[in-house]
């Protein structure tokens, strides 16, 4: 899987972030504002932009930028030691969008974590690995996370509705500090707003064999990148760097885009941070 943002995209929103205008960026990255512009659009034509120049003007770790152009990834993740846990990813409208189930393997209970666009996916293997829903958490309410919901709802009526909007019923509201039982797995979670005014990071603990914590983490951040911040960047930018950055460094990140990755990686290559 590519990461969801490339060189452009992120040079893009960091540009966004400072209000710096394509002409001074542009002059700094020792090219024309075509050029510039294009590749914001396609990530293409690095080699003629001095990438260290246009990282320091728009706030980004320079040879972080360069080695996301230069193709850089987060380490392929094998999951075996979190078992009880499959990634989906859903497409529609142009995009693709990540969702997560996960469940205790002595209950079979089971929580889903962003619906996406398809349920179909997701309903498939609850019936296969005879699984019950109890739980749907939703990272922010943006449509691609949340459109395949009447469909689980439908199935799975009794299952709880999990979310940090200010418009769902109080008792669908995330409480402060309660821990969500499933099995021996404990889900917690983190304001995270900036991306979406309702933005929330899952932590899911307790795993057997003493494996990382799981943070799903929606629009947040992305591998090598982070979420728009539509009008909130800094708010975004503190609540990365203060609720998940924070984590300890083997943290594994489901984001609702793009590849997993951990929280080390991110420190180590995201050129936000």
């Amino acid at each position: 899987m590519q990461l969801e943002d490339h060189a452009g995209d992120i040079a893009h929103k960091a540009r966004a972030m400072r209000h710096v205008s394509i002409t001074v960026a542009a002059k700094a990255a020792g090219i024309s504002e075509d050029d510039l512009a294009a590749f914001e659009a396609s990530g293409q034509g690095a080699s003629k932009i001095n990438l260290t120049a246009l990282a320091e003007i728009i706030g980004l770790h320079p040879q972080k930028l360069e080695a996301v152009a230069g193709g850089w990834l987060p380490t392929p993740k094998d999951l075996h030691r979190w078992p009880e846990i499959r990634s989906f990813t859903t497409a529609g409208e142009g995009l693709t969008v990540n969702g997560y189930l996960i469940w205790d393997a002595t209950t079979r209970e089971a929580a889903l974590f962003d619906t996406g666009i398809d349920a179909q996916p997701v309903l498939d293997v609850i019936a296969a690995e005879k699984l019950t829903l109890r739980h749907v958490f939703i990272t922010h309410s943006h449509w691609d996370h949340i459109e395949a919901l009447p469909k689980f709802r439908a199935a799975f009526p009794e299952a709880q509705l999990h979310s940090s909007s200010k418009s769902a019923p109080a008792s669908q509201r995330n409480q402060r500090d309660k821990v969500v039982s499933l099995g021996g797995l404990r889900i917690t979670h983190r304001e995270t707003p900036g991306h979406a005014e309702d933005g929330v990071t899952y932590l899911v603990s307790g795993w057997p064999k003493n494996a990382p914590t799981v943070a799903v983490v929606g629009d947040t951040i992305f591998a090598g990148s982070m979420g728009n911040g539509n009008g909130a960047w800094e708010l975004a930018k503190q609540k990365v760097r203060e609720e998940i950055l924070s984590l300890p460094g083997e943290t594994l990140i489901c984001p609702g885009h793009g590849p997993l990755t951990t929280v080390a990686e991110e420190l180590a290559h995201n050129p936000f941070f």
